[in-house]
């Protein structure tokens, strides 16, 4: 994602743009307590919220308030009705027009919750309202995804598209529910645990080291609502953290950078998560005849891979709600000439560059996989086998394109770099 030189690098006293808190969340109780707890805790932050109910129909209903009651309720009809034209249309000119209008005070965004934070620090990078960019008036300080303890891993194991819960945004929108709830807590900077006084410990646990396996990078804030909530002290613990770093890549492009994309497990715990790497290239049918079987007993699969038949592609991998995923991430650099590898982050050359190996080049598969008892030791086996074998690697790289791929014409690369979804 793109950064504003100048104002990503002011010390927080010195940068006076309003602090934006993005807050997500799939239990929109859970959500809507939070946002509540926080404009107590300050009588000077807005809360922003859109209804999306109707915006398969173009209807849209924004509204915004305080501590002390509602500012704006406003309905409007959109030309397009979709989340990202939302995002254009309406929810980051709002941001724009309360940081104007209302000096001095912070903004609390709070998305519907088929709405996925990495679409807003996307749209954000790029969207300018009367010719400013956003990020000029606002700074996106944090992205804070509450968690109900009690529905969590139900919804995680859920094989629920959104629009069987007519959640969906669009008519084509196939998202299933575990995606979009992986997607939520993989890119917050703060996970806000919510649970009640009957919520069973050993079960809080569990979800915490989940949780912590799917976003390690994040803090945890546990909050038990006992009938009395430390409205101050969660604000201090969520807000103006200056968590939030716009350079950090989408999931999908953290190991691209040399960033975790999983830890190693150090317990016990029936939650447990493994990173598979290596450098040889898989076999296209025999990777596509066992992504079933991989995939049988995680709750979430994510990396990046490539296959022999396909050598100058980076391939995504994801795996939520009982689906898999692959999608294009653009050209390895191997396969591009030097003068090209500009068009990347520098964080990316970077690492290419201290991992480069003679033959493939930054070729390299990084898969992790997060579930409930994952047996390591046989899924290790079994990504193994699908690998290319000895005989086959010595063929080299001329004969690997005419192998027998399930995944012909699934990948298609242009020119950019920029990523691209595909799913076959």
């Amino acid at each position: 994602m793109s950064a504003n030189p100048i104002t990503d690098t002011l010390p927080s006293s010195l940068d006076h743009r309003p602090a934006v808190t993005v807050l997500s969340g799939f239990s929109p109780g859970a959500v809507h307590a939070t946002a509540q707890a926080l404009l107590i805790a300050e009588d000077r932050l807005l809360a922003i919220q859109h209804d999306l109910t109707g915006i398969r129909d173009g209807i849209l209903r924004r509204t915004v308030r305080s501590a002390t009651g509602p500012i704006e309720d406003v309905t409007t009809e959109l030309v397009h009705g979709c989340v990202s034209c939302t995002l254009r249309e309406d929810v980051l000119p709002t941001l724009v027009r309360l940081a104007r209008t209302h000096p001095g005070s912070d903004l609390l965004l709070v998305l519907p919750p088929a709405v996925e934070p990495e679409a807003v620090a996307s749209a954000s990078e790029h969207c300018t309202v009367d010719g400013t960019p956003v990020t000029e008036v606002v700074r996106f300080d944090s992205y804070v995804t509450v968690v109900d303890a009690d529905r969590f891993l139900d919804d995680l194991i859920a094989t629920d598209d959104l629009s069987d819960r007519d959640l969906h945004a669009a008519g084509d929108d196939h998202r299933a529910v575990a995606e979009v709830v992986v997607h939520q807590v993989e890119f917050s900077d703060t996970v806000v645990l919510w649970s009640r006084p009957d919520t069973d410990a050993l079960d809080l646990s569990r979800v915490g080291t989940l949780i912590h396996r799917l976003a390690p990078w994040s803090i945890q804030v546990s909050v038990a609502t006992t009938g009395r909530l430390d409205c101050t002290g969660l604000s201090t613990l969520v807000r103006r953290t200056g968590r939030h770093d716009p350079r950090r890549p989408g999931m999908l492009g953290l190991a691209l950078e040399g960033r975790p994309i999983a830890v190693a497990d150090t317990d016990s715990s029936d939650v447990t998560s493994m990173l598979f790497e290596t450098r040889r290239p898989f076999h296209p049918q025999r990777l596509h005849d066992a992504l079933e079987e991989i995939t049988e007993h995680a709750l979430r699969g994510r990396g990046q891979l490539w296959i022999a038949s396909q050598p100058d592609t980076v391939l995504a991998f994801e795996f939520a709600g009982g689906g898999v995923t692959l999608g294009t991430l653009g050209y390895w650099l191997a396969a591009l000439p030097a003068e090209r590898w500009t068009e990347t982050s520098d964080e990316r050359q970077i690492a290419a560059d201290l991992s480069w190996d003679p033959y493939y080049g930054d070729r390299r598969t990084a898969l992790a996989l997060i579930g409930l008892h994952l047996d390591h030791t046989g899924v290790t086996a079994l990504l193994n086998d699908c690998l290319l074998t000895d005989a086959e690697l010595a063929d080299g790289f001329d004969a690997w394109p005419h192998l027998p791929d399930p995944f012909a014409g699934c990948f298609p690369l242009t020119d950019a770099i920029t990523t691209e979804e595909n799913r076959p």
